[in-house]
């Protein structure tokens, strides 16, 4: 487990039918984690990645947390910019924000090029 005295730069990504797909990769530890999930859109996908790296103890433990996320839509809902109109991504927030509470910092999320999001090449992309 990591101190509480580092920062961590998460990148999180997801991907939609036909391959869908998300997960997460921990720059200071790497760490890459792939999840596969039938029936998921590419919206859905980005969260659910976001919520596994939540899930991560060292995440959660953390001094300093900065998500990094390909998706512009995911990112600015996430800090409140963009109205969620969709019943399930709406729950999929609901539960990132949940899974905030849990951390010891307050991770941040930022929104990258997909060409610098290090989990679009766990994902094969």
């Amino acid at each position: 487990m990591i101190s509480l005295h580092d920062t961590l730069h998460v990148y999180v990504d997801g991907s939609g039918p036909p391959k869908s797909q998300y997960g997460y990769y921990i720059e200071e530890l790497n760490r890459p984690k792939l999840f596969k999930r039938e029936d998921i859109t590419n919206n859905q996908a980005e969260y659910l990645a976001i919520i596994e790296a939540l899930s991560d103890l060292d995440v959660q433990n953390a001094k300093n947390v900065i998500i990094y996320s390909d998706s512009m839509n995911t990112v600015k809902q996430l800090n409140h910019e963009y109205a969620i109109n969709d019943d399930i991504l709406r729950e999929l927030a609901m539960k990132s924000w949940e899974m905030l509470a849990r951390c010891n910092s307050k991770p941040k999320f930022e929104w990258i090029p997909r060409e610098k999001n290090k989990a679009g090449k766990i994902l094969g992309s």
